[in-house]
């Protein structure tokens, strides 16, 4: 008799009793917050920002770079640091070291709220729910797909660590 695994409907989808798109929600408004308290410490603080325990976990010419981005880009930057990881840790505060005008950040961060977490929540949960269904049908099947995950991983990796090697 084969295994049977209840794989929940993607639009009924709920975690300790909120929907979904509740969660998802409350995600958007928390990274929204977030941003804001990030301009407003880079703000307060300004160049001190960067002599801290913080702003020394980070060289300094890729603080500089992303000065240049923010510099020649503005509010759109900071829609656009939403997509790329590195600059979604460290454009906020250092958006707020620059004074960029607070108005335009407000409008950016929203925007960038509005649409990176919906598309990352749902990408993320619909990649998960595949591989539920396909663990469903043939367990062999997602093992494998899983072990090819975890290997490309590794190997991005070791790929990404000797080519910081050979550069230092």
């Amino acid at each position: 008799m084969p295994i049977r695994i209840a794989i929940p409907d993607p639009t009924a989808a709920s975690w300790l009793g909120l929907p979904l798109w509740l969660w998802v929600t409350l995600g958007a408004i928390a990274l929204f917050g977030a941003f804001q308290a990030y301009y407003w410490i880079g703000y307060k603080l300004g160049e001190k920002l960067y002599d801290s325990r913080f702003g020394r976990r980070l060289p300094r010419a890729q603080i500089q770079r992303v000065e240049r981005v923010v510099e020649k880009w503005g509010a759109l930057a900071v829609y656009g640091c939403f997509w790329v990881p590195v600059l979604r840790h460290t454009l906020p505060w250092v958006a707020g070291v620059l004074r960029v005008s607070y108005p335009w950040y407000v409008v950016a961060s929203a925007l960038g709220c509005l649409t990176w977490v919906p598309v990352t929540s749902f990408a993320l949960y619909s990649v998960i729910w595949g591989w539920l269904k396909i663990a469903a049908s043939s367990p062999l099947t997602a093992g494998l797909i899983l072990l090819a995950a975890v290997v490309a991983f590794v190997l991005w990796r070791r790929h990404r660590s000797t080519k910081k090697a050979l550069a230092a």
